[in-house]
């Protein structure tokens, strides 16, 4: 008896060891305003990351959105190994692309600038063959006013053992608030109502795409987007419970000159370092910068991708737009730059051809 416990012991030990090997290397993904798809980039040291399938898209837009255009992906890979990943169903040049005879998909005057009403949700087991669902939140009990549904976010709740998603909702016209709901085991919806997670607390600025990290102190950073009129910043607050209360704090975290918004927070593997990363849509062309931290107090520059003698690159792409990093294998992530080396799709007839 005490042989086959140590045996078995042996090989849970064994196994929980080959369970943190797995997470080894990096997975981004990300959208361009040129195509409205969904594009992915792996990074074998979590500093110099490569586009897969040569910066093509790898799933498109007018596949999966009912306006035929995603932004704003995230990913998460769950305790089980799959892969959750969800994004906004909205494409800001519909009308020039022929979509829509409109603008935007209503009056912008009462629902406001990107009105939409839906998000995607999309899941996988080996990052390639893709199932999605159109998870309409607008037709929703008391979100009939929705102006816009954007920048859903996926954390894993410990407790719940669920996916949580949260996201940006603007009611109308009006400022844009971040609400949370947990998704249905099939991840084709939620399984709970959609409840108010966070909103502007002091000052005259309007909270949006949010990311939340569970810190090294065991306490929850909530990373946001902050806007008042003439400036958009990274802010932070902070909470003990994964949905709150979260605390707000005044002071602006990124170091930029112009506009940043869209943060992603990700841990380097063996270390206490968290990389903080946001989207500078007010430079051009765009870019990504990056800092990091290890409580969430203290913050340092590590610049943007490609600066000259910076530690961030890119390899065959430029100008990411809202991008999210999860955790994968090498081995994962050499499969992805094989697969589609072997598979390349680069013309917009065959995107469509290979729905997830």
């Amino acid at each position: 008896m005490k042989k086959a416990f140590l045996l078995l012991f042996a090989v849970l030990t064994a196994m929980s060891v080959s369970a943190k090997k797995k997470n080894d290397a990096y997975l981004m993904v990300y959208f361009s305003d040129s195509d409205h798809c969904i594009h992915m980039a792996v990074s074998m040291d979590g500093y110099s990351f490569t586009a897969v399938n040569d910066n093509y898209p790898v799933i498109a837009g007018d596949t999966v959105a009912e306006q035929k255009g995603v932004r704003d992906p995230h990913i998460m890979r769950a305790p089980d190994g799959m892969f959750y990943m969800a994004a906004t169903d909205l494409h800001i040049f519909a009308q020039q692309a022929g979509h829509r005879t409109t603008q935007w998909e209503r009056d912008q005057q009462e629902f406001g600038w990107g009105n939409n009403k839906n998000l995607v949700l999309l899941k996988s087991k080996d990052l390639i063959h893709w199932e999605h669902s159109l998870l309409r939140v607008q037709p929703m009990e008391g979100f009939h006013d929705i102006g816009a549904t954007w920048a859903p976010q996926l954390i894993w709740d410990e407790q719940k053992k669920a996916v949580m998603i949260y996201w940006t909702i603007r009611r109308g016209n009006g400022a844009c608030k971040l609400y949370y709901a947990y998704a249905n085991k099939e991840f084709t919806g939620f399984a709970t109502e959609p409840t108010l997670l966070f909103e502007k607390t002091k000052g005259d600025h309007t909270a949006l795409d949010g990311d939340i990290v569970k810190g090294n102190d065991d306490r929850y950073y909530l990373h946001y987007a902050a806007y008042d009129e003439g400036f958009s910043g990274v802010m932070v607050a902070v909470s003990d419970n994964l949905t709150g209360p979260y605390a707000f704090q005044p002071e602006i975290i990124d170091k930029e000159e112009k506009a940043c918004e869209a943060p992603n927070v990700w841990k380097r593997y063996g270390t206490d370092t968290f990389v903080l990363m946001y989207d500078c849509f007010g430079t051009s062309p765009h870019n990504f910068g990056f800092l990091e931290t290890t409580d969430f107090k203290t913050y340092t520059d590590i610049g943007h991708f490609n600066d000259e003698g910076g530690k961030m690159k890119t390899t065959n792409f430029t100008s990411p737009k809202h991008g999210a990093v999860t955790a994968i294998s090498k081995k994962q992530a050499q499969s992805l730059l094989d697969y589609w080396q072997k598979n390349p799709v680069h013309t917009d007839h065959q995107i469509r051809r290979r729905r997830p």
